[in-house]
């Protein structure tokens, strides 16, 4: 008997888990970017935090208005709507920086006098308004009542400021405010106040959270996009890289700790029928770039086209590339091994 052809076989459903960091989400968006041209895959749900949850937001957005192409259509647009209006920012490049080919604002004067005013000043005090320029760009990219109706469910997580706690929204819950919580630095912004309580960015509880998509989806195979490096082969010695290795370990630890159960409860669980299964049959893979290690942490304020476009680029060539190795282990194994996890308990 012949063997059915990849095209004609039913999509594979897979579930996007998008780690959030600035403009370094411009490489998710190459990501998706390609990834949405692979029609052997369908998206059945995405869990998104800061950057990845706008990415999550505008892709389903999108998805309603023209499927993949729409999908594809609505990030471009998005992205350059997110350049042009740092064209106006006063975090800039230095003449000497774009000489050199720096993506970094370590040497812009505003970048650095804000960052030091940061330390002794409030956002509160900084930004007594609490004016975000995210929120026109959303406004214009979104159509929030539509995304109710999206066939993509939407998992976004925000930090609940008073508990502690992350929360997750879901489609119908999901507006402007609740994307902005999101991508919240408490240093930057004031905290966004939804449903009477007050939100932080969600990388400090789940960047992003996968449990939702393990139980709330139909898909068995979870890809994550992610963004910050987990390990650095050297030891920061600038303040600027402690600061900045501090920060990528506190992003990363929610996520690693709730792998790391994911890959216990997978060990014990039944996996037969019911809750037991979903956990025992899930499948993880990730995809990733050394090149994200190499950029400064103030790089991710830095959204000019050329940088976007480099690391959209960049998230073409990554997904290019897991597609190569591994796009045949989707919807029949693990390509990630997150067993390993359980050794470093």
């Amino acid at each position: 008997m012949a063997k059915p052809n990849k095209t004609t076989q039913k999509p594979i459903l897979i579930d996007l888990a998008l780690q959030g960091g600035g403009s370094h989400g411009a490489f998710t968006w190459g990501v998706l970017d390609r990834m949405l041209e692979e029609k052997r895959f369908t998206i059945e749900a995405i869990s998104g935090t800061s950057a990845g949850a706008m990415n999550a937001a505008v892709l389903a957005d999108g998805w309603n208005k023209g499927g993949a192409e729409g999908a594809k259509a609505a990030l471009e647009a998005y992205w350059r709507r997110v350049s042009e209006a740092a064209a106006f920012s006063p975090f800039q490049r230095t003449f000497m920086d774009r000489m050199m080919g720096r993506w970094s604002l370590d040497h812009s004067p505003v970048y650095l006098a804000i960052d030091l005013l940061t330390r002794v000043a409030s956002p509160y005090d900084l930004n007594p308004s609490g004016f975000n320029p995210l929120k026109p760009i959303l406004e214009e990219s979104i159509d929030f009542p539509a995304l109710a109706k999206s066939p993509i469910k939407l998992f976004i997580t925000a930090a609940n400021v008073r508990t502690g706690r992350g929360r997750i929204f879901r489609n119908d819950e999901i507006t402007a405010d609740v994307l902005l919580a999101s991508a919240c630095l408490p240093t930057m912004f004031q905290a966004v106040e939804i449903g009477g309580e007050s939100y932080w960015d969600g990388g400090y509880a789940g960047n992003p959270t996968i449990t939702p998509l393990v139980r709330e989806s139909d898909a068995s195979d979870t890809i994550l996009v992610q963004i910050n490096p987990r390990e650095r082969s050297e030891v920061p010695r600038t303040a600027a890289e402690i600061l900045n290795r501090l920060n990528e370990i506190s992003f990363n630890s929610p996520l690693m700790k709730e792998i790391r159960m994911i890959a216990l409860l997978r060990q014990v669980v039944d996996p037969g029928t019911g809750e037991g299964a979903r956990w025992a049959r899930m499948r993880t893979h990730r995809i990733m770039t050394e090149k994200l290690a190499e950029l400064g942490a103030s790089s991710k304020l830095n959204a000019e086209w050329e940088f976007i476009d480099m690391l959209h680029a960049e998230g073409r060539n990554a997904a290019d590339q897991f597609i190569a190795e591994h796009g045949d282990d989707v919807g029949k194994r693990s390509s990630a091994d997150i067993d390993v996890l359980l050794a470093e308990s």
